[in-house]
């Protein structure tokens, strides 16, 4: 659906992207990370065409965003990071406005806005733009996105700055555009939120790309895993001791497997055993400092 080959962006003296080498499957979510001046933004633009890679190519539904980029951009839905509305047009005005722009007959347009608005749970909309609370704009952007029903979606932030309900109901919906069969890239910078939507992570680090996986393989490959024991026992121990339990952690399975065996044999009271795994959090930080 999406292949960025070579894709490289010079501003003057600065590399913003640099040898970018990346692949979005046809229905599957990618979030792109990285830390403020990684070359999330830079990539978002040059996918949708808003800028042209110093070098390389950016395909589309196999066209070249450089020759063809008029006809995919039909197919393409955009939403930056920043995305003010006319505040003086109410919702229903903004959202028309915009399906003008997208040639849609009216009675299509009417339908499609009272879709969107009724699935993004967006009541108010004969209210003006500009009274309406940051996450309730942030929705309408997204509408705005969505209005002429677009194969791929690009979305540069899209909970950014929003409260953890508002921004957790936007992934949400996310998931749901998913079923519809649309190809999503996003970047955003809760950790959280990438890790319960994307089917795959792409980690950028001062504009090249350092992994792009699923995160079973990026944990598997980058994380740790940790396994945790709890037991009970009258007898003194050299292991740490809280509530009244014997807490042992490793990440070497035999040694879960021996204090298992321990156990058994001593007539220990086992309370508790659980393993974790690295979140995304924590692999991005490491590979951030290093």
């Amino acid at each position: 659906m999406i292949k960025l080959t070579g894709v490289s962006k010079l501003y003057k003296d600065f590399e913003a992207v640099k040898d970018l080498n990346l692949e979005v499957q046809d229905g599957e979510i990618l979030g792109i990370i990285g830390h403020n001046g990684a070359g999330k933004s830079t990539t978002l633009k040059m996918m949708v065409g808003l800028i042209s890679p110093t070098s390389g190519k950016v395909v589309i539904m196999g066209r070249d965003m450089e020759k063809d980029g008029t006809y995919v951009k039909r197919y393409l839905g955009y939403l930056p990071e920043e995305s003010p509305l006319y505040e003086n047009m109410t919702v229903s005005e903004y959202l028309r406005f915009f399906s003008e722009l997208y040639d849609m007959p009216p009675a299509k347009a009417s339908e499609r806005i009272k879709l969107l608005l009724d699935s993004l749970k967006l009541p108010e909309r004969n209210k003006l733009c500009g009274e309406l609370s940051k996450g309730m704009k942030r929705k309408v952007a997204i509408a705005r996105a969505l209005l002429h029903d677009p194969k791929v979606l690009v979305l540069d932030e899209p909970s950014s700055g929003l409260d953890p309900l508002t921004s957790f109901f936007i992934v949400d919906y996310l998931r749901s555009l998913k079923k519809e069969g649309k190809t999503i890239v996003l970047s955003a910078h809760n950790l959280f939120h990438v890790e319960y939507v994307c089917d795959r992570v792409a980690i950028l680090k001062n504009g090249r790309l350092l992994v792009c996986d699923t995160m079973d393989k990026i944990r598997k490959d980058l994380g740790n895993r940790e396994y945790e024991v709890k037991f009970m026992t009258g007898e003194r121990l050299d292991y740490e001791m809280k509530d009244g339990n014997y807490i042992y952690r490793t990440a070497d399975v035999g040694e879960i497997a021996t204090l298992l065996k321990d156990i058994s044999e001593h007539n220990w009271a086992l309370v508790d055993m659980s393993m974790k795994e690295s979140a995304l959090e924590d692999i991005y930080v490491k590979l951030m400092v290093e």
